[in-house]
């Protein structure tokens, strides 16, 4: 109903004012809850800026704290009895010795033959040892020039003739740059998150001028030539039991438009029979990005609840959902709902309890273990969920966070189903990190072609870490290898069986 003016007499009729105040209450609740929404919003618009990144919940309060929220707090844990001494995680203290196989100058300091006589009996001191301190120092890298020189021979007699040796293959024929020198760029941009405009400065106080556009070139023609060892990691992570998956967007040039588009990088992790890590870069965030690189994948696949994948599980494949993105909606919904979701958290933190005893375990273990002690749990979250989405708006970010966990309720209790498996997919996501730092580095692709390159070297670059490689050594003896290595032989060229191969001729 229309309310009257502030200057116009109020109804006398019981009945209209009773109404009145109805719709009264009702607007203001309704008001409310378009405030409370937007403080929320607001809140963790401000956390995501200058809040710390960590999702422990904190006893401080919100930005917005008023009288209308809920603010009771949870359960003080129980304390620690006197005689309980606390329990300190033992650290290293101290300096860290310094490795023996790092190269090592002798600088010898000693007396002078005068120094060197008793002062007692004026005789000579003979040397019983030494003491040695070690100081660690650095030399910068330089460059240097590699001559490959083939002698030519001819016939003194007829010159009809001239003989040269082959020239070896090459992983870029008509560069200047040898395979260290291309290594070193491609793990420059793609380890150590360096643009190339900065690497050209760093190259030209080596005493080399060299171009980013050049540069740009090389990287270009690096991926090509490591293009079959990219497609065989491909391929080998297709064959994992589970596979991890996530994406993160990253701003590619376009030249029809004034602006950059924001295009897709994707990562898969292969399972421990498969240990590859491997990235896949698409124009857009379309399903045809994970349609196309999992096509008839019939395993376990992790991954948030982007509904681009369901086209996988509709096909074969298995959906295992993330806990970790769970527990994150009940963090974001902490502020405005403290205690219920806290008590939300509480039980999930159970669910991560179990994980860290499971920790260690075989995978038959893991899984006796997760259905003795993560089951009820699960069965109890079960409960707590449809007892309270009857009493929270499904708008608040207590309703959002239930919902989501209740659409994906089915995928969030696959993993209790295999020892194998994990109960969140933070693997992923922790895969896509060093893109990101990257990302603020080199601030965008040049082109879609480019995705395609930093897909190819990012893959090369995050297996040899994932293996504990250094990804200089590996690039720079593989692309000396390569053009010559036997194409039906690939595989040995992996960074695990490359590694494996060091150790056993070393």
């Amino acid at each position: 109903m229309t309310l009257p003016g502030t200057d116009e007499p109020l109804p006398d009729d019981p009945l209209t004012l009773q109404a009145m105040v109805r719709e009264l209450l009702d607007a203001l609740a309704a008001a409310r809850r378009s405030a409370e929404a937007l403080r929320t919003r607001l809140d963790q618009l401000l956390r995501r800026l200058y809040g710390p990144k960590s999702e422990k919940v904190s006893s401080t309060p919100s930005l917005f704290d008023n009288e209308s929220r809920d603010t009771a707090a949870a359960p003080a844990p129980p304390e620690r009895a006197p005689d309980t001494p606390p329990t300190r995680k033992k650290g290293r203290h101290g300096r860290r010795r310094v490795p023996r196989d790092l190269p090592r100058q002798r600088i010898e300091y000693d007396l002078t033959d005068v120094e060197k006589l008793c002062p007692w009996c004026h005789g000579s001191r003979a040397r019983i040892g030494e003491e040695v301190s070690e100081r660690l120092d650095y030399r910068p890298a330089r460059l240097c020039v590699v001559e490959h020189v083939r002698p030519k021979y001819a016939c003194r007699r007829c010159h009809a003739h001239v003989a040269v040796a082959p020239r070896p293959r090459e992983a870029l024929p008509k560069s200047v740059a040898a395979p260290g020198l291309l290594a070193q760029v491609i793990t420059a941009k793609f380890a150590d998150h360096l643009p190339l405009h900065r690497l050209e400065g760093i190259l030209a106080r080596h005493g080399m001028k060299l171009s980013r556009s050049t540069m740009c070139d090389w990287l270009a023609g690096c991926a090509k030539a490591l293009g079959p060892i990219y497609d065989e990691m491909c391929m080998r992570v297709r064959d994992s039991k589970v596979i991890h998956t996530d994406d993160t967007p990253v701003p590619v040039l376009d030249r029809e438009r004034e602006r950059t588009r924001t295009g897709r990088i994707w990562v898969y992790l292969g399972d421990a029979q498969n240990p590859y890590t491997v990235y896949d870069a698409t124009p857009s965030r379309s399903r045809d990005g994970p349609q196309s690189f999992l096509s008839k994948y019939q395993g376990y696949v992790q991954a948030d609840a982007f509904g681009g994948y369901d086209g996988l599980f509709a096909t074969g494949a298995t959906e295992v959902a993330c806990w970790a993105h769970a527990r994150r909606k009940f963090v974001e919904a902490e502020p405005s709902d403290s205690r219920r979701s806290r008590e939300a958290l509480a039980h999930i933190c159970r669910l991560y309890d179990v994980e860290r005893r499971a920790k260690g375990l075989g995978s038959g273990n893991r899984l006796s273990l997760r259905q003795r002690e993560a089951v009820p749990v699960l069965r109890a979250i079960q409960e707590w969920l449809d007892a309270t989405r009857a009493s929270v708006l499904p708008k608040s970010p207590l309703g959002a966070a239930i919902t989501y966990a209740t659409n994906q309720w089915t995928a969030l209790n696959v993993y209790v189903t295999d020892g194998v498996l994990a109960i969140d997919n933070n693997a992923a996501e922790r895969a896509l990190r060093g893109v990101a730092v990257g990302r603020k580095n080199w601030l965008f692709w040049g082109s879609d072609r480019g995705g395609k390159t930093a897909a190819v070297l990012t893959s090369l670059v995050a297996t040899c870490r994932r293996h504990g490689i250094d990804p200089w050594s590996y690039l720079a003896d593989v692309l000396t290898h390569l053009p010559s290595h036997p194409t039906d032989r690939v595989g040995a060229l992996l960074p695990d069986a490359w590694a494996q191969a060091q150790r056993a001729t070393s």
